[in-house]
């Protein structure tokens, strides 16, 4: 009863529930506000990540590799075109075909997308020993473990 009661009661913003739904949340909008001053948008830091990775990706693929629907990358496509950090041509093979392309503009930014991820885990974990961290990613990796076992099955 006094679990009960610590979770469902005055106690429940204390929950390992609450505070690890809150300190994601926390992480998420900190990023985002560096990001915004770059000119990003939530959602377009991945798609950046994939082209980095590999340019002359049509949007299916890139909805297929950021677990998204075409409709959702479609409309963060033409953001980010507009926006100058990348640009769609057509299949020179399939005129059906479009594909995602890089421009200057969107190849310079990685540096700055990689210093926004690096202060935001700075800023995260200040305060932390060495030590304490890598016993914070142990912990995650089983919660992470725990979880993907149990929607598998």
């Amino acid at each position: 009863m006094a679990r009960e009661e610590a979770v469902c009661g005055q106690h429940h913003d204390e929950s390992i529930d609450r505070l690890l739904a809150e300190v994601c949340h926390l992480h998420r909008s900190r990023a985002h506000q560096l990001l915004e001053a770059l000119g990003l948008y939530r959602g377009q830091p991945p798609v950046l990540f994939a082209l980095w990775e590999q340019e002359g990706l049509t949007h299916t693929e890139l909805a297929e590799r950021l677990h998204n629907t075409p409709s959702t990358i479609s409309k963060m496509l033409r953001r980010m075109e507009r926006a100058g950090f990348l640009v769609r041509r057509v299949d020179a093979e399939d005129q059906r075909v479009s594909r995602v392309y890089l421009t200057d503009k969107g190849r310079a930014i990685q540096s700055d997308v990689m210093d926004v991820f690096r202060r935001t885990e700075a800023e995260t974990f200040a305060g932390l020993a060495a030590e304490e961290r890598a016993q914070l990613r142990g912990f995650l990796q089983q919660l992470r473990a725990n979880l993907r076992r149990a929607t598998q099955g």
